[in-house]
């Protein structure tokens, strides 16, 4: 295998002329590039220079590799500077998926803060649900998966880097005229025979097993991932919803109250990559960044 050194070594050789003269440019010793062109003719298993008295001249192999190196060699110092701009966050980029919701709240300040503290790092956005953000991460098709759960599933992030952000409490919302609209907490029982609005899939399951374990079935006459759409459904009146805490931060539930609902239900908000990427500076910046929003 030809290394780099050698490469180096001997295209010095070449403009020199001698072993003497690559030592002095090189700042090592003539018994040094002695040795590493003697390592560089047994890896390419021909002879690359002509030694006759004080003279040395490159054979044709020798102009075909000398030929070579400087490109080689180039682009290999263009590597090392990017390389070096990447694990210096001077460069990169980060590709990111995120929750509607998370995307709306989290996901602003913490790139905000990146771009100012590193801008030369680019950061892209596209959103998706959980399981099917997880999915795109363990798939190639992202580096950070903003993604959420319900309880404990054991086993279904194990091989993934996880980084706890936050708990979300979800929040019941009644249209404003409601017989329940003043109330300062009411119980999920007490909703039993109101139409429903239900949210992502995952919501939706979890909305099922809350109302189920308190006694009752949902009748859930609307779904929708558009959480606005929720607030605009439950604010004609046409139902009662729960929603994260998070989706409400940036949408003004317009025609419509908010209510604390017991028991208590939260969802965990999490950053998710994967093992080697945790590793990667960009990465890594990302995640503490959006740690640092999750506190505020």
């Amino acid at each position: 295998m030809i290394e780099a050194r050698h490469l180096r070594v001997l295209r010095a050789v070449a403009t020199t002329g001698s072993f003497s003269a690559a030592a002095r440019e090189l700042g090592c010793t003539q018994p040094a590039v002695s040795q590493q062109m003697k390592a560089l003719e047994g890896s390419a298993g021909t002879p690359l220079l002509i030694r006759t008295g004080r003279e040395m001249r490159l054979t044709q192999a020798g102009e075909a590799l000398v030929r070579h190196a400087s490109g080689i060699l180039a682009g290999l110092t263009a590597a090392e500077e990017e390389v070096a701009a990447i694990a210096g966050l001077r460069a990169g980029r980060v590709r990111l998926v995120s929750f509607p919701s998370g995307s709306s709240s989290l996901v602003p300040g913490a790139l905000a803060a990146l771009r100012a503290a590193h801008p030369g790092t680019r950061v892209s956005l596209v959103e998706a649900e959980p399981p099917r953000s997880v999915e795109m991460l363990r798939d190639g098709d992202c580096d950070i998966a903003l993604a959420f759960r319900y309880g404990t599933t054991g086993g279904e992030w194990d091989d993934l880097v996880e980084r706890p952000l936050l708990r979300d409490r979800l929040i019941g919302l009644v249209p404003e005229g409601h017989r329940l609209a003043g109330s300062d907490a009411v119980t999920i029982g007490e909703l039993a025979d109101e139409p429903w609005i239900a949210g992502c899939p995952r919501c939706r399951r979890q909305l099922v097993e809350v109302c189920e374990a308190s006694g009752f079935t949902p009748r859930i006459d609307f779904a929708t991932d558009d959480y606005p759409a929720v607030i605009g459904l439950v604010g004609a009146g046409l139902g009662v919803a729960v929603l994260p805490e998070l989706a409400l931060e940036s949408v003004r539930p317009k025609g419509a109250r908010t209510v604390t609902v017991e028991p208590a239900v939260e969802r965990e908000i999490v950053a998710l990559t994967l093992p080697d990427l945790a590793r990667v500076p960009a990465v890594a910046a990302t995640l503490d960044q959006l740690s640092l929003a999750a506190a505020r």
